[in-house]
């Protein structure tokens, strides 16, 4: 059994609290950019506005995490404390607001310089897993979204939430949703017969998939519960993924 007492802040620079939820952006972001430029992108415009990109996708990163979350998780709470909308730092991001804001930036970057959208979308999909990888651990270490208890020995105490040992799902999910998402998605894209678009596709139906697998492990937001039934608001999204990445297959998957 193990007690979770990590500290939520990594270190204080001139009385600034550097907490590892933003290192976990900072360094997903970075070590996501690095890879593309280094290990997938070949053409050298692309890779040039592969840099001006990165601006957008912050942009779309937490505008649309931010709304995602006041929207689909807390409206009843924002709606009488608008204000707090803007206080980022205090968490509060949703993953699927953030994915929403990533495509609209992407969408609009790419529509501006006439280049096909996907060729885009598909090197922030292979390289996605790598953020939420480090953004799954930042989570372990805050102590939240926490997971159903468990009798198992691995079991984690959050001392912050209650002393009963409980699934650690947010390892869980960065174990499907960051290694094994980023080993098939990059076997989909080094693949000879590979079409632009497979890997945006491939990456909705298989997080889709990995995260609806961790749900059933993971406590459902306090001030939601369960829409209908065991199924929580994480699953329906992740049900809504796997549903638009299989048509949106459909639709582009023969075309070159």
């Amino acid at each position: 059994m193990f007690t979770n007492n990590f500290d939520p802040v990594a270190f204080t620079l001139f009385a600034i609290e550097i907490r590892w939820y933003s290192l976990a952006y900072i360094f997903g972001i970075l070590f996501g950019w690095f890879y593309c430029k280094k290990f997938l992108i070949r053409d050298k415009i692309i890779s040039s506005l592969f840099d001006d990109l990165i601006t957008y996708l912050i942009i779309g990163i937490i505008i649309g995490g931010r709304l995602g979350y006041v929207l689909i998780y807390n409206i009843k709470y924002y709606l009488n404390n608008v204000i707090e909308i803007l206080f980022i730092w205090e968490g509060g991001m949703s993953f699927h607001g953030g994915l929403i804001g990533i495509f609209f930036a992407t969408y609009l970057f790419s529509r501006k310089h006439k280049i096909n959208k996907y060729i885009f979308l598909d090197l922030i999909s292979v390289s996605a897993p790598i953020g939420i990888f480090f953004g799954r651990i930042a989570n372990f270490i805050n102590g939240e979204l926490i997971g159903k208890a468990t009798n198992g020995f691995w079991g984690v105490i959050f001392p912050k939430i209650d002393s009963i040992p409980r699934h650690p799902s947010q390892l869980y999910e960065s174990f499907l949703e960051g290694i094994i998402l980023f080993i098939i998605l990059n076997i989909i894209f080094f693949k000879k017969e590979y079409k632009t678009g497979s890997v945006s596709f491939g990456f909705l139906i298989f997080y889709g998939i990995f995260r609806f697998i961790s749900e059933f492990f993971r406590e459902p937001d306090i001030q939601i519960g369960y829409i209908i039934g065991s199924l929580s608001m994480g699953m329906a999204l992740s049900l809504l993924m796997i549903f638009f990445g299989i048509i949106l297959y459909k639709i582009n998957g023969t075309k070159t």
